[in-house]
């Protein structure tokens, strides 16, 4: 009952203070339109069964918002080819043109309610939002790509010190390393030559790659690729690597190399399946383990190859 009684409490709270984003400039739509509207322009065309499910509305209110668009010339609907006692529904430009501006208003209401946190705290209130949406099922689960933000550098740190650590017994030299590594690239980081990208799912991080400017003319060097264990077996480390490929390439680099280690087994077999080549081993000690690194490169082709 404590547990039914705290999800209650935080209920009637957000709802209180997520109200201002319901009501929209000069009061034309309320809450539920808002969000029809909303799934009609982001969602392409879709069929009234499908808002009913995804918005979790009666079909009978549903069917009375979209008479109401219809009125207004927001809303073409046309039998569907497959079926045609059903409908397909999508907005015309007369009706994304309305939404736009209340999208706009939207997002102000929203932006005014994270504004007086700190950048901590936002990142974890919007961390916390997304853990809540994935514990009760309503996760989309699509991962994204994103540059760094403030914040970010220093969770790579962390979760690289934490899961070297645990599964690899490295001790906290390592850590100092990419730490080290990190402060050189905030201290003079280049964004048209240099890169690191976080794998984000619903603002939880999930992994990263930094692509890094090296001494040797035109040849760019892959870096701190690390995942959390949570983002294991989404081929998330091969679409990382892919990207910061594409990064390099785009940027005018004609090769990249990077370092690892022989039993980082799984970021082998992507340098690998990807056309990078081992270039040389070197056994040595280090983070408290006899090790054998391994510097590897991959050479792209030139334009219009």
């Amino acid at each position: 009952m404590e547990q039914t009684a705290a999800l209650r409490r935080f209920a009637r709270f957000f709802t209180r203070r997520i109200g201002a984003l319901g009501h929209l400039p000069g009061g034309e739509l309320p809450l539920t339109d808002g969000r029809v509207l909303h799934d009609l322009a982001n969602g392409g065309e879709t069929s009234p069964g499908a808002l009913v499910e995804a918005l979790g509305i009666d079909y009978g209110h549903l069917s009375r918002i979209l008479a109401r668009f219809e009125a207004r010339g927001w809303l073409e609907s046309r039998p569907d080819p497959a079926d045609t006692r059903r409908r397909r529904l999508r907005l015309t430009e007369e009706g994304q043109a309305a939404f736009r501006p209340l999208d706009a208003a939207a997002n102000e209401a929203a932006e005014a309610l994270l504004s007086p946190l700190t950048a901590e705290g936002r990142e974890r209130a919007v961390s916390a939002l997304g853990e809540v949406e994935r514990l009760m099922g309503g996760a989309s689960g699509e991962v994204m790509l994103r540059r760094h933000r403030p914040g970010d550098m220093g969770w790579i740190v962390s979760l690289h010190g934490t899961v070297y650590a645990q599964e690899y017994g490295w001790d906290g030299r390592f850590e100092a390393l990419v730490a080290r590594i990190v402060a050189d690239f905030l201290d003079d980081h280049d964004p048209e030559r240099e890169v690191a990208l976080i794998a984000e799912r619903d603002g939880q991080r999930l992994g990263s790659v930094v692509v890094v400017r090296t001494e040797e003319e035109g040849v760019a060097k892959l870096r701190l690729l690390v995942l959390d264990p949570a983002a294991r077996g989404l081929r998330l480390g091969a679409r990382l690597v892919a990207e910061a490929e594409d990064f390099a390439r785009a940027a005018g680099y004609r090769a990249m190399v990077l370092w690892t280690n022989d039993c980082l087994k799984a970021a082998r077999h992507i340098y690998a399946g990807r056309g990078w080549a081992l270039e040389r081993s070197e056994p040595y000690e280090g983070f408290g383990q006899q090790l054998v690194g391994e510097y590897w490169r991959k050479e792209f082709e030139p334009a219009g190859a």
